[in-house]
């Protein structure tokens, strides 16, 4: 057994996550998460609001309500969103909790003591119409690197460059829209990412021959366009007051503080029992940790640079990521998602449409791994109609249908296997190893085709095999293909699991089975699983696994969310 700790990217506890923030980093890592267990491995899987920084003094503002109301507010909807996807954090919490200020506090300490910290006079936007400094994320102007119009004051979507808000061509605020704005100076605190270059550099080379492209590719143009010491206090009220003499007046900025709450919120573990977990078995001199993240790649920075380099100043062992899963964007028929506009739906109202194993399904099947992918509801619906109710739920309830008017509700007897079976046996052997292949190194995409293709087999197999015309003359043989048959349903619920849990619970129950029960995947032998179910198990066929979707249905949802 290995310990696996997985983490996804922290979602802004402002506003509410979009069908791109779910395959972007939430869903993949869960996914993973649910397969690790399966493989018997020891998983801590953690996630939890970011609650720092001025999206939530504006958003506050917005709604006219204290900040700390405003993130209790947005993180039960947060949390809700993910259980109505099936998202199974071992614990979702929080980075403004008292366990994340201490090793904030304890991790800058050690920082400072040990030279990474430099203090200096800024230049910083202030909005004269709002009254107040301008975080990063509340400047937006024309990029001066590539000329894209929308770039953010702490970095560029369009061209992945780091900018300072002073950069911006044309800059104005997003609170209000006003560029009347003025720059005024104001002393900070700075991580001097230069100083722990050499110490970065080295410990990147390690990760080169392992994380994808997309996550090493962006690590290494930061280094090759060279390190900048990284601002990490703001002139807010919301947030960690910063414990450094002459800085009392500042806080800590989302970006120091979220990354940090990573391990802040391992500590946390249980609103019940905030102290159960042993914490540093898992972050702090841990031993036979394989450390994975998930990000959409305009994290990728942070995590790959800016994260790693605050734990290694430290000087203390601290456990840092192994395997950096970047992902690219999914849009919306080509464009943004948005909620002001109407565009695109959003993950709290998707699962109030379908059942979340629909969309958790057509997210990995058009995951944007190697480069962007687009949502559209036609594709949406055909996906749905052809893999999961043509194909996945068409055999389940073919197969036990036919078993139960031609020989009764339970599992048969039937004879030896022929050749056709074995065929079978070995064609599934392939692909099941090819799926766990794909699995075990995070190409989700991939994974999810190749299980489609496992439930392709079966189907070729029942009609290769005909056991509706071959029951007239030979019973036992028809009853040894149905016996098979029925085992796949078992193999498809248990290989679908961490794609689909709601269908594979579904698809056990039929069987009075529950996935709990099921052994590990570790060893998965499928000429043991194909006679898993002992001869006479009862079984009811039930409802079908899923409902066409109608193209009247398509419709309505273009003209709901666009597109």
């Amino acid at each position: 057994m290995s310990k696996i700790l997985i983490t996804s990217a922290l979602p802004y506890i402002n506003g509410v996550p979009h069908l791109g923030h779910m395959v972007g980093c939430l869903l993949p890592s869960d996914i993973y998460a649910r397969y690790m267990r399966l493989m018997g491995n020891e998983v801590l899987y953690i996630c939890g609001t970011d609650e720092h920084g001025t999206t939530s003094e504006v958003g506050a503002l917005k709604e006219n309500m204290p900040v700390q109301d405003y993130c209790d507010k947005y993180h039960e909807r947060h949390k809700n969103t993910y259980a109505a996807f099936d998202l199974s954090f071992d614990y979702f919490g929080r980075t403004s909790s008292p366990q994340n200020q201490e090793i904030t506090y304890h991790i800058f300490e050690q920082l400072d003591k040990n030279g990474f910290i430099s203090e200096s006079t800024v230049r910083q936007v202030y909005s004269i119409d709002d009254k107040m400094f301008l975080a990063d994320r509340y400047i937006t102007g024309t990029c001066p690197h590539c000329g894209y119009d929308k770039a953010r004051g702490d970095q560029c979507e369009n061209c992945t460059k780091v900018l300072e808000p002073t950069e911006l061509i044309n800059a104005r605020s997003t609170i209000s829209g006003s560029n009347n704005l003025e720059v005024r100076e104001t002393k900070h605190l700075f991580l001097n990412l230069p100083k722990i270059e050499d110490k970065l550099v080295e410990w990147l080379k390690t990760k080169e021959a392992f994380w994808p492209d997309v996550a090493y590719s962006i690590a290494k143009k930061w280094v090759k366009e060279g390190l900048q010491p990284r601002c990490i206090t703001r002139d807010l009220k919301w947030g960690f007051q910063v414990n450094k003499p002459g800085y009392e007046d500042k806080v800590f900025y989302v970006w120091f503080d979220a990354p940090i709450g990573y391990i802040g919120i391992t500590k946390q573990w249980s609103d019940e029992k905030p102290q159960e977990r042993d914490w540093k078995a898992w972050w702090l001199d841990a031993k036979d940790v394989r450390y994975v993240e998930f990000m959409g790649k305009d994290n990728v920075p942070y995590h790959s640079i800016t994260f790693p380099a605050t734990l290694l100043g430290t000087g203390e062992n601290w456990t840092k990521v192994d395997y950096l899963k970047g992902m690219s964007y999914l849009t919306f028929a080509g464009g943004k998602f948005s909620k002001s506009e109407h565009r695109g739906i959003f993950a709290e109202d998707a699962v109030k449409e379908f059942p979340a194993d629909y969309w958790r399904y057509w997210l990995m099947a058009n995951a944007p791994e190697a480069s962007d992918s687009s949502f559209t509801f036609e594709n949406f619906v055909n996906t749905i109609n052809k893999d999961l109710n043509g194909v996945l739920g068409n055999f389940a309830q073919r197969v036990m249908k036919m078993t139960a008017s031609k020989i009764g509700s339970f599992v048969p007897e039937g004879g030896e296997l022929q050749k056709v079976d074995y065929d079978l046996i070995n064609t599934l052997k392939t692909r099941v190893a090819d799926y766990f292949k794909y699995m075990d190194e995070m190409e989700f995409r991939k994974a999810t085709n190749e299980l489609r293709a496992i439930w392709v087999e079966g189907n070729n197999y029942i009609s290769s095999t005909e056991p509706w015309m071959v029951i007239k003359e030979d019973q036992k043989r028809a009853e040894t293909i149905l016996r098979i048959c029925l085992n796949l349903v078992r193999i498809y619920a248990v290989l679908s699991a961490p794609i689909m849990p709601q269908t594979a619970e579904k698809m056990l129950s039929k069987f009075n089975l529950q996935m709990k029960d099921m052994p590990s995947l570790k060893g998965f032998d499928v000429a043991k699983e194909i006679n898993a179910l002992p001869v006479g198990t009862a079984f009811e066929a039930g409802e079908a696994l899923f409902e066409r979707i109608t193209p009247e249905q398509m419709q309505e949802l273009q003209q709901k969310y666009g597109g």
